[in-house]
């Protein structure tokens, strides 16, 4: 792989792990690689792990030594987050770009030396979104794909494409506010405890400090402001559904108990929607692969990635 691996060392890692970057035409990513416990099994596909709205790479650093005593594993912080590079000015953060990030880094990372022809693909929310697409769009390329409380992108009824529309193109006139200041790394994951998708104070704290850089006398958010703008063209069900119709490799749903998903209506027909579904409950809230008792989260996906 044409990749730079540096040392653990670097701010933000997790124990075990290394630090990678990965040049692209347009943008270079970031992330961290755990490497296969056992030298045999560097020769099976390599996992390529993608994390949620707002969060980093680090959101594995839980499950993925335990899973690397599988196979190697990548990491990576999707544009705009966490070490990764950010747009340019004037463009914005679409979701189908981010499936081109992840085609390009397959292409010319993984799969151009001829060493591997597949990969396996575990996603966690908007991860979990972005591989979705990825395999029904590049079937060839995808041996398995894991979804962490995550089953396809979310969707607006054709009747709100213009609002929806409208409401970027004022966002983006408008610009973000004035970036936020915080003392120390705690008092940033105070923040972070809160909002849509809550964590425990160790969770966040585990977190966020990929996401943050020292600014000011404190910390700022090195996350991309422009993450937080809406998007200006969102996929209809309709297409949500072709989208999980054209997914072929077998498919692992990972339904957190407390998450997001959790009393979410109308996912029935998405999951019909999936070829081959395979779908395991497990406790905890949306970031079950992270926060509190992590094991059956690691059980089931190994499991899955392991057998036939």
């Amino acid at each position: 792989m044409n990749d730079l691996a540096l040392s653990a060392a670097d701010a933000g890692s997790s124990a075990g792990a290394y630090e990678m970057v990965w040049p692209l035409r347009h943008i270079t990513l970031a992330g961290l690689s755990w490497p296969a416990s056992d030298a045999q099994k560097s020769a099976e596909p390599p996992v390529i792990m993608l994390h949620g709205w707002l969060d980093n790479s680090l959101t594995f650093s839980k499950i993925a030594p335990e899973l690397a005593q599988w196979s190697s594993l990548y990491a990576v912080d999707m544009a705009g987050h966490g070490h990764s590079g950010h747009r340019p000015a004037g463009q914005s953060y679409q979701l189908m770009d981010y499936v081109a990030d992840l085609a390009e880094l397959i292409e010319t990372h993984f799969c151009e030396s001829g060493q591997f022809e597949q990969v396996d693909v575990v996603g966690h929310s908007l991860g979990g979104i972005v591989g979705a697409l990825y395999a029904a769009a590049f079937p060839e390329r995808v041996r398995k794909l894991v979804m962490i409380d995550s089953l396809g992108a979310l969707s607006r009824p054709v009747s709100e494409t213009v609002p929806q529309l409208r409401k970027s193109i004022k966002k983006r006139i408008a610009g973000s506010g004035r970036p936020a200041v915080y003392p120390d790394v705690v008092t940033a994951a105070k923040v972070r405890e809160g909002g849509l998708s809550p964590l425990s104070h160790e969770a966040a704290l585990a977190l966020i400090r990929r996401n943050l850089k020292p600014e000011d006398g404190g910390y700022g958010w090195r996350t991309d402001a422009r993450l937080r703008h809406p998007s200006p063209l969102m996929m209809t069900e309709e297409q949500v559904l072709a989208s999980l119709k054209a997914v072929k490799a077998p498919t692992l749903f990972v339904r957190a108990r407390e998450g997001l998903l959790a009393n979410r209506k109308g996912l029935d027909s998405r999951a019909d929607a999936i070829p081959d579904l395979h779908t395991v409950d497990v406790p905890g809230g949306h970031h079950c692969h992270l926060d509190g008792h992590t094991r059956p989260v690691v059980d089931a996906v190994r499991h899955f990635l392991e057998n036939e």
